[in-house]
Order: structure tokens, then sequence, then C-alpha cells
């Protein structure tokens, strides 16, 4: 594979650490070459790293000449652009040489010209038109992807990168004594130095810094900060230390270049922007293992998780800012810790081999993403009940496209959902309003299949009118030439008799293949009259989504109040407004008090539907008589609230995929049965602690609470049931791949 590389070649910064790590990776497996339109220190130390490095000047109409000439003589299989004067040359050349074009995106493009107007209407107009042109983008952090993704670019492609470096034994040419005394310092042993290494611009911040370190300092006389950087606010920075009176504290070390030394010199890293990309002084600090102090922008959150390996603070707070550095200085053994962790956490997510990788699975990526352009149908539509606030069926469509991904993973996915410009951020797919018939009827037309997926969507329970649209969608994509796969799903109740009738000849009319998640759905089918599809028994996919790491749960946990980390036993809740709900709120708090009491487990409310499910444990909560109550807020992500129930010692739930979450995690549960659909899972499970809500009593779920604690003593037998349960899950997979590869294998 040859790839050419096209930029500026005055880039400094992030920018150039990136391009310049990650080209010297690249060839070490490909031919990775580069093109500046400027000669300068860039492209210097690009040749000296080794990288073949070429310079093309003069008008524009010249250079796209010679690199048309360069790109046919060298037989470039991609166009990869850097910044504003990349992009536009990319491009201009997309049509002429018909190669994939990729742009990398370092920093927000609308950003880019802060406080230069002249240049911003400029080179940051031609920049916008030359991005919307390029089909690919990377972005250098996940909030850069979600930033490219919510202004309009392709969900599927854009990519992820980080940032790489070389973690492999980090050393200083200089001592931290040898290091103070090149510039000047006479700092006392027992100094505790905060550092920056930064452009003194605008978006850095610098003044939000100081104002913070003055705060630390009043309160931490040892506390010493060196600046590492240049730029237009360094007179104005001086003075504001003056007035500030830190001066003799503070050192403007100017523009360094041995970065090693100046990281092996300091305690306490810093960053106070206002707004990033993903800064390379973040993973340079966590090579040296310290702790590190940042505003929430960007991709900062990515490596710094707040009290786990740093403190994050919003940007231009700088009273928080000092709190952090002061509480920093006074504590070795907390500097210690942070910086440990964030030293892990930089050498598995951040090393540059890792980014290499990455960069060439993108690049392979491309390339076959290309070659499946001509096809006529290419893709799969799934419909379910997504983008309401609903932690399982997040879960179920997390699920499902892990699964497609896993058949294909170049394949389109497009999702039917409430909410498209939410889904296409956290599931980076194509997405559709689910009631915008003409979109999803045109994305059918050139679809290969259609998957209703999981939950139970065919049900007249709720809703006639739900049921009457999904039957709909069936006869759609059937209209429309797809494939028709019912995924791991749930079917019923469905009580009315015309409902009844009609579902059953919609299925056989429609429907090529069912996957049912219990046997209880099974049986549904057949009184339904449904003879015509394939028809088996799998599970529902959200078993198979994989939870957040642990230290992101005990992390909210802590946030609410709580001692994770301290031996402290929690009792998972999730209950949810249903007929009769409100008349059994006493039964739920006499149960919760008695856990708390008898078998030391601290309630912990987890909302599963954000709106429907915290109103509900707030009514239970204000009749609780001896267990503090814990309700956690609305969980940012479906995977978050798995390892938040895997976290439990015993679940209690009414929600199904609350029971769902923690069954996959091994813990003991306990149902209250508002629809069949919970017994029917239980039965599944071999667990037979549950109580229909009708029949609820205080002393009965007292002792269903008993014995499910009991059990917690055996999890391997739980977590056992549960491997078997997700290895039935993979029939899903297995059968949606054979659906798709039946007609010649267009879609594989």
């Amino acid at each position: 594979m040859k790839v050419i590389h096209l930029i500026s070649g005055g880039d400094t910064g992030g920018a150039k650490t990136h391009v310049h790590t990650l080209l010297q990776g690249l060839n070490k497996h490909i031919q990775a070459d580069m093109v500046c339109f400027t000669d300068g220190a860039f492209t210097q130390e690009a040749r000296a790293l080794g990288i073949k490095t070429d310079v093309l000047s003069g008008s524009p109409p010249s250079v796209l000449k010679a690199l048309r000439a360069r790109i046919r003589q060298e037989g470039y299989d991609i166009i990869h652009c850097h910044g504003a004067r990349g992009n536009l040359m990319g491009a201009l050349l997309k049509r002429s040489t018909g190669l994939p074009l990729v742009t990398t995106v370092h920093s927000d493009p609308k950003i880019d010209y802060m406080g230069r107007p002249l240049s911003a209407l400029t080179f940051g107009t031609l920049n916008r038109w030359a991005l919307k042109r390029i089909p690919y983008h990377i972005g250098v952090s996940q909030p850069m992807v979600e930033l490219l993704i919510g202004r309009g670019y392709d969900p599927q492609a854009v990519f992820e990168i980080r940032n790489g470096l070389d973690f492999s034994n980090p050393s200083s040419r200089l001592t931290r004594g040898e290091y103070l005394a090149s510039l000047g310092l006479d700092w006392p042993e027992n100094a505790v130095i905060v550092g920056i290494a930064a452009r003194l611009n605008p978006v850095k911040d610098m003044s939000t810094l100081l104002r913070g370190f003055a705060l630390a300092h009043g309160e931490q006389p040892q506390l010493r900060l060196i600046i590492a950087g240049e730029g237009e606010e360094g007179p104005m920075l001086r003075q504001l230390a003056q007035e500030l009176e830190v001066s003799d504290a503070v050192c403007f070390a100017g523009w360094v270049s041995d970065t090693d030394s100046f990281y092996h010199a300091i305690d306490i890293n810093t960053l106070t922007s206002l707004s990033e990309g993903f800064p390379y002084s973040l993973p340079e600090g966590a090579r040296f293992a310290l702790p590190t102090v940042a505003t929430k922008v960007g991709g900062v959150p990515s490596l710094i998780q707040h009290n786990i390996t740093g403190f994050l603070f919003q940007p231009k707070d700088h009273q928080t800012l000092g709190r952090y550095l002061a509480e920093l200085a006074a504590d070795p053994a907390l500097r210690r810790r942070l910086g440990d962790r964030l030293l892990e956490k930089g050498r598995a997510e951040y090393s540059i081999e890792t980014t290499v990788r990455r960069q060439l699975d993108i690049y392979e990526s491309m390339l076959r993403r290309e070659a499946r352009r001509g096809r006529k149908r290419d893709g799969v539509i799934l419909c379910g009940a997504y983008g309401q606030n609903n932690a399982g069926d997040e879960a179920v469509l997390k699920a499902m496209l892990a699964e497609f991904r896993s058949i294909d993973p170049d394949m389109p996915l497009w999702v039917m959902t409430r909410k498209p410009r939410e889904t296409r951020q956290s599931c980076r797919v194509g997405a559709i309003y689910t009631f915008n018939a003409p979109a999803f009827c045109h994305r059918m037309r050139k679809c290969r299949l259609y998957a209703n997926g999981g939950g139970s969507l065919i049900q007249d329970v709720t809703s006639h009118r739900s049921l009457w649209f999904y039957l709909f969608t069936l006869a759609a994509a059937r209209w429309a030439g797809c494939k028709v796969m019912m995924y791991g799903c749930g079917i019923g109740p469905i009580q009315d008799p015309g409902n009844r009738k009609r579902t059953g000849a919609s299925i056989n009319k429609n429907v090529d293949l069912i996957t049912l998640r219990d046997q209880a759905s099974r049986q549904e089918l057949e009184d339904l009259g449904v003879t015509r599809p394939r028809i088996v028994l799998a599970a529902d996919p959200a078993v198979s989504l994989p939870p957040a790491p642990t230290e992101e749960a005990e992390a909210i946990l802590e946030q609410a109040g709580l001692h994770p980390n301290e031996d402290e036993r929690y009792l998972g809740i999730t209950v949810r407004p249903w007929p009769s709900f409100e008349d059994k709120l006493s039964i739920f708090a006499q149960a919760i008090d008695y856990a708390y009491e008898t078998l030391g487990l601290h309630p912990v409310f987890i909302p599963i539907e954000s709106r429907q499910d915290a109103a509900a444990a707030q009514q239970v909560s204000a009749l609780l008589k001896k267990a503090p109550a814990v309700i956690l807020p609305p969980c940012a992500s479906s995977e978050l609230a798995i390892a938040l129930s895997a976290r439990m010692d015993v679940a209690l739930s009414m929600r199904l995929h609350a029971l769902i979450f923690a069954a996959a995690r091994g813990v003991p549960l306990v149902g209250v049965v508002y629809d069949p659909k919970v017994s029917a899972f239980l039965d599944c499970m071999e667990q037979d602690l549950y109580v229909h809500l009708d029949q609820l009593t205080a002393d009965g779920l007292c002792k269903l609470l008993d014995a499910a604690d009991a059990r917690g003593h055996d999890r391997a037998l739980l977590e056992a049931k549960t491997a078997r349960l997700i290895q039935l899950e993979q029939i899903n997979r297995q059968l949606a791949a054979q659906l798709l590869s039946e007609d010649g294998g267009n879609a594989l």
C-alpha cells in the first residue's frame, strides 16, 4: 500500500507530533510519503526521522499539476490530508485522480483561526468547503468524531484515531536539578512544580491557569509553576503574574525542545484550554506518570477521567483549578495514585503501536468500501423502540449493531429511531426518524436486510397503533425487496382478536426468519398460526453487550455518596410505573428497609428508562424509614448501566433489561413481574425468585431477597448459566449472516 500525505509544512504542536510519529510508524508497514507546501523546521525534522518528504511551492495550479504527475508516477492508493492547505489540495485532486481521500481533523475547524478574522474568512471558509468534499474523516478524539458527525459528516465514514506516543522506557537528558538550573531557577527541594506545555494564545487560556495557581499557592506556598511555550499573550501573562503577586513562583520558560526533561522535572501536569481536539501534552505527561488537572473539553476526558486518572474542571473555572492544585500539592500519595493509573491507561490506549495499527485498519477499510460502491443493494436497516431514553432498548440496538459489524465491518447500517441526531452520535450509523415513511421506504429499496430488532415490539398491551406500525414496516420492507428478519425478539401478549389475526397473516406473508428470546414467544407464534418463516429460539441480544469499565461505575457510586472500595454491599433496584404499582409502594419500601437492616444491602436505584424509572424510584424512596436512598442519575450509556448492575450484590427489578444486565454479570435476581416477558426470561435463566406484581406482599418479597442473597455465594453457577445464554444468543448473528449470504453473497 502506498499513501501520500498532504500538509502545509508550517505546523507546530500536537499536529506536528502526530504526523511525524504516525508516518514514522506507518513506514514500518507501508510506503507513506509526505508532500509539504512550505519548507522549514517541520520538513527538516521529518527528513531527520527518515520520512520521505518533498516540498512543492508555487501557484496553486502549478502545485496541483505537479501533484497529479507525482501521484500517477508513484501509483499511490490513498491521499491523506492534514490541515487547511492539505484539505484544499486533496479536494481539488479528488476527481482527476479517482483515489480514496481522507483527512485527519486535528482541531475544530470553526475556531482554528480564533483571533484572526481575515484568516478565518479566507482559509477557514476554503477549509470548510474542502472538508465537505472529502468522503472520509478522522477525528483525533471521540469528541472530535462527535463534533464532525454533529455537523453532518457521514457517521459511517468518520473514524477515531488517538494521538500515539512511544511509552517504552521514557527518560530525560537532564535531572530535575539540572533542568531547573538550565532555566536559572533556584527553587527549594520540597517545591511541588506545576507545569504546562502549550502555545500562549487565547485558546489555551493561560490566564485561568495563573489565577488558579495563585489561589493554590496561597494555601500551599511550596507550589511553583513552569509555563513552557511562546505566543502573542506572553506579555499580558507576565503582567498578570505580577498583579497576582506570584511572579517569583512562576517561570516562563519559552519554547521547550527537550520535552522529556521538562516533564521529568515537574510534579503536576495541567491544561486550561477552552477547546481541544486531543492535546499531545496529556499522553506526554502520562509517560512520566504525572497527575493531571485539565479542562473538560474535546478529547481530554478520554484520557483524564475525573478522580481516576486526574481531575477535570470546566473552562475558566480558576477556583476549582486552584482547589485541585492545592489538594495535589498537599498529598504526595494522591499524586502517585492518579499518576500511576494515568500511566497504565496511556500505555494501553495511546501507544504509537496502537495508533499505527488503527490507521492501517482505516486505510484497509477505505479500500474495501471503495470496492463495494457498485453494488445495487447493500446494508441493513434496523427498526425498534430506539431513541426513547431506555437503556434496555439502546443495549439491544448496540448489541445488534456490534453483531452485524462482526458479520461485515464495512456494511452500511441504518437505524429507524425517534432521535436520529443522538443515534448517529452514539452508534455511528445512518439514522432515519422512525415515522418518516418516505425516508425509510427509500432506504429499504437500497438495503438488503430489514431487521425488526429486539424487545417486545409485536404486542398490543401498551398500544394498538405501535403493533400496526411494526406490521406495516414488515410489509414495506417486503415490498421494497428486502430480506426480512425479526431479531432476538419477544412476541406478545396480543389480546385483541382482530390484532391476532392481522399479526399472524402479516408475519406469514412478509417475514423470512424469526429468532426469539424465550420459549413463551414461540408458543405465542404457534397460537397466532405462524407457519411460513423459519423460527429459532435464541436469546435477547443485550446479554452479549459488554459493560463499561468497573472504574467508571465505581466513580458514579462515589459521586452518589457511596463507598464501593470499602466492601459496601448493594441492592440494585429498578422500578417502573404500571397499573397497581402505586398500591405496592409501601411493600417495596418495607422490603428495601429489611434488606438494608438485616442483610446489609445498601439500596441503589438504577433507572433504565430515565423519565419513568426515576419518578417511580422517588415514590418508593420517600417511604423508606431506615435505608438511606440513593437514586443514580440516568446512565450515559447502556454499557454503564450494565457496569453498575454488575457492581450490585442482589438485583430487584420490574424491568426486564435491568434483570438481563444483572444476569449477564452473574448477579442474583429477584423479579417483580408486570409483564409475561419478565417471568419468561427468568424461567429461561432457571431463576425461580420472582413474584407477580398483583401478588406482591412485604413478607414474600423479603423472603425472595433472603434467598437471592444466599445465592450470592455461588456466583459461579449463575455466571455459568449466563455463559450458556450468551452462547445461545450468538444464533441471532449466525442466522442473520446466513440470510445476508443467501442470494449469491452480494452482501459479503
